[in-house]
């Protein structure tokens, strides 16, 4: 008789438990976009619809290699994720604030002006 995926799961150890957690966020650092969007069990309907564009539109994006950060992050944020730039160097990581700072900026000013 087969078994419950879920029921042999909770039988694992603690320490099995989190090397699986581990893995499955390796795997998912690394993760080409488009596959991003399955991943978070989202259609590219779904997604196109929250991004206000066209399945085709969308999925032209998934296939580009040059993307404005803007429309990188507003494509992440749809899938309720928030885009961090990190730049890696062999004595560390930086995170770019950059381009936080200009969205940040927009987030104000429409404040403001609605206010």
């Amino acid at each position: 008789m087969a078994k419950n995926f879920l029921d042999l799961h909770n039988a694992r150890s603690t320490e099995a438990k989190e090397r699986v957690k581990v893995r499955v966020q390796r795997a998912l650092a690394k993760m080409p976009i488009q596959e991003l969007q399955q991943a978070r069990h989202l259609s590219q309907e779904q997604l196109a619809n929250l991004l206000f564009m066209k399945p085709a539109s969308l999925s032209q994006l998934e296939r580009g290699t040059d993307i404005y950060i803007s429309t990188l992050r507003s494509y992440i944020e749809a899938m309720g994720g928030k885009l961090d730039i990190i730049a890696n160097f062999p004595d560390g990581e930086v995170r770019i604030k950059q381009f936080t700072d200009i969205q940040e900026m927009q987030s104000n000013s429409e404040t403001m002006n609605v206010a």
